[in-house]
């Protein structure tokens, strides 16, 4: 009888697959926007408080997965200055992190990850606030950056990740 219970358990879960109650996911992120600094004009994209890069950049794509307890899996394609001479590259940058932020301007950072010259990069790790907190569950209004963390300075924001539903 055990046997009959345990595969029909097993037959429902996968013809039905993940119940909601074991997705762990925080926040998904799909596609991104490169940033484009307005400039003379009085009006500059600053988002969250972080302003932007000083050029324009583009990406070509962008997929993040934040869980409850704060880890993040991000990986980027084709994060490039869009102008300057250095077009089509990542200039001078040599790393990146994500900052999820949750309705808020008090972010939560990952570590910094390095960029290829065709501007790919893998991020991985946890995310972590200024005091060492990690996101809250549920993360409202989610804005996810992707900045500058060359030399282990975080700055400019350089992507906007759009949110998947």
């Amino acid at each position: 009888m055990k046997k009959c219970v345990l595969a029909a358990t097993a037959s429902v879960a996968v013809l039905c697959g993940v119940p909601a109650w074991a997705d762990d996911n925080l926040v998904k992120f799909e596609g991104a926007v490169g940033v484009h600094p307005v400039a003379n004009t009085g009006v500059v994209n600053t988002v969250r408080g972080v302003p932007p890069g000083g050029r324009p950049w583009g990406i070509q794509k962008l997929k993040v997965t934040v869980k409850t307890d704060g880890r993040i899996s991000a990986t980027g394609e084709g994060l490039v200055l869009g102008g300057t001479d250095a077009a089509g590259t990542r200039g001078g940058v040599l790393q990146v992190a994500a900052t999820l932020f949750c309705g808020t301007n008090d972010g939560f950072t990952s570590p910094a990850a390095d960029i290829s010259l065709g501007g790919d990069f893998d991020i991985r790790g946890t995310l972590t606030g200024a005091d060492g907190a990690t996101p809250p569950n549920p993360c409202n209004a989610p804005t996810l950056l992707i900045r500058n963390a060359t030399g282990g300075v975080l700055g400019n924001w350089f992507a906007v990740g759009t949110f998947a539903d």
